[in-house]
Formats: structure tokens, sequence, C-alpha cells
């Protein structure tokens, strides 16, 4: 093997290893994370104590998932508030997974 072979495939080593590299640490999380969020959201269910993007936490009341919209409830007064799903930032309420 000569010399510009050895650097050419030192170079391409290098850059397989960034590409790995990026793919561990910055995309598979995101997408773990995403998936994550889709689940969540996909669980819904009415009673949930939920919090949304803009920080407005309320009790979930309905679900229209023709239009991947809901309702909630917050407030002293009930005021009634209408979401998107992908508003919500989380879910408060404990959920036992032995249930099932």
């Amino acid at each position: 093997m000569d010399q510009s072979t050895g650097g050419m495939l030192q170079l391409v080593l290098t850059t397989v290893a960034i590409v790995v590299a990026f793919y561990f640490f910055l995309i598979r999380p995101q997408s773990k994370k995403q998936k994550e969020e889709e689940n969540m959201r996909k669980n819904l269910e009415i009673g949930d104590e939920i919090t949304t993007i803009g920080g407005i936490m309320g009790r979930v009341v309905s679900i229209n998932d023709d239009t991947d919209s809901m309702v909630i409830e917050t407030g002293a007064d009930r005021t009634k508030l209408r979401f998107k799903k992908w508003a919500i930032s989380s879910v408060n309420t404990e959920k036992d997974e032995n249930k099932k």
C-alpha cells in the first residue's frame, strides 16, 4: 500500500466515524423522542390532566380524532378551550401500566 492509498483510507474511515457519531448522538435520540411524543398524544384519554406547549394546564373533556383536536377544561370557572393534539406538551396524569 502506498502513502496516498493509506491517506485516502484514513480520510474515508474518519468521515464514516463522524457520520456514525452524528447518527447516534443527534438523529437517533431525536427520532426516538418524536415517537414517544406521538405515542403520548395518540393515547390521550378523557379526564387526563395535560399541559400545552403554551403552558396552559387543564383536563381533557372531549377528543375528536377526525379533526385531530380536543377540548380541555381549565381554571376554577371551568373554561373550555379547543386545541390541536400537536399542541400537547405533556400528560400529567399517572397511568397504571398493570391495568391491561
